[in-house]
């Protein structure tokens, strides 16, 4: 992929895009997702990868609240990479991840995932240039594998927010006291490196894009919802599954 600057992309739905429209396209995208869900459970040829990155407070659990919630709970799973335990760091960076990819049939979710490996790791130092280049090289054939070897549709979601928006949503965070709880003040200290966090960023979009990230406007959640749930939808549709049938062949 070629070189991007995440600040010639808009953070905002286009100016002339229909609000109440949009969200009503997108509600009517969800409510089939439950149907798709069930044929990619039942059919059981393929699996959904779904990955989330983005600054602190850029939406990702919000959009797993909203967009996941038609899904059946029994066949999708959440999973959130910390900071590696012991026992994690005796393996290579990918064994943890491995271990909780989707399996056949059903749908995971990252919010964060392996690409913490060459962001957060490349801003504070704790990895240098070389051996980030080196894991970019193995997170392409790690995603290559699961694509090709276990029909693993990967979306990778990119959510876009403006620095004024992340700032805006900190405050709300201090002045709403059902939100008080998302409030850390670890998150205003990365918030220091945000230059250096784009062009990171934009590293990673160039050399881990054999399977192409979607950069998702953010700053408006009725329209990175949009974006996501349709994106979700056309890739279930595009299978083309068909429920098993009883008949011998």
């Amino acid at each position: 992929m070629a070189k991007i600057s995440l600040d010639n992309i808009d953070t905002k739905a286009p100016h002339d895009l229909d609000k109440e429209k949009t969200k009503n396209k997108t509600k009517e995208v969800l409510k089939e997702m439950d149907g798709l869900q069930n044929l990619l459970y039942a059919e059981n040829k393929n699996c959904l990868l779904i990955i989330l990155q983005g600054m602190d407070a850029s939406g990702k659990d919000s959009t797993i609240r909203r967009v996941f919630k038609p899904f059946n709970p029994l066949g999708i799973s959440v999973y959130s990479f910390k900071e590696p335990t012991k026992e994690e760091l005796s393996y290579d960076f990918l064994w943890r991840v491995h271990r909780k990819v989707a399996s056949k049939g059903s749908i995971v979710i990252f919010n964060r995932s392996h690409y913490e490996n060459i962001l957060i790791t490349r801003v504070h130092g704790w990895c240098d240039d070389k051996t980030a280049k080196e894991r970019m090289k193995a997170i392409n054939d790690f995603e290559k594998l699961l694509n090709v070897h276990n029909n693993t549709q990967i979306l990778k979601f990119y959510l876009h927010i403006s620095r004024e928006e992340q700032k805006k949503r900190f405050q709300e965070r201090l002045e709403n006291k059902q939100k008080q709880w998302k409030f850390s003040e670890k998150d205003l200290e990365e918030a220091k490196h945000w230059d250096t966090y784009m062009k990171m960023y934009e590293d990673c979009f160039e050399h881990c894009n054999d399977i192409p990230w979607i950069i998702v406007p953010s700053d408006q959640k009725w329209y990175k919802d949009y974006i996501i749930g349709t994106t979700i939808y056309d890739t279930l549709k595009k299978l083309d599954m068909k429920y098993p049938s009883l008949e011998k062949k």
